[in-house]
């Protein structure tokens, strides 16, 4: 019965913990754009000057 108890109160310490970190991470703006990262895929990447790479091989 003693184990129920422990356990119990292990669980209550983890899932408080990861309440502490949620609005932790709510109130650093985790959450903040939730769009952009969804549609970034679908941007281009910019494009290199070749100049630009060709002086660096040398």
């Amino acid at each position: 019965m003693s184990a129920i108890f422990l356990l119990v109160g292990v669980s209550l310490t983890v899932a408080a913990g990861f309440l502490v970190a949620f609005i932790w991470s709510v109130k650093n703006g985790q959450y903040d754009d939730n769009y952009t990262p969804s549609i970034r895929m679908l941007f281009d990447d910019p494009v290199k000057n070749p100049d630009q790479s060709a002086n660096t091989k040398k």
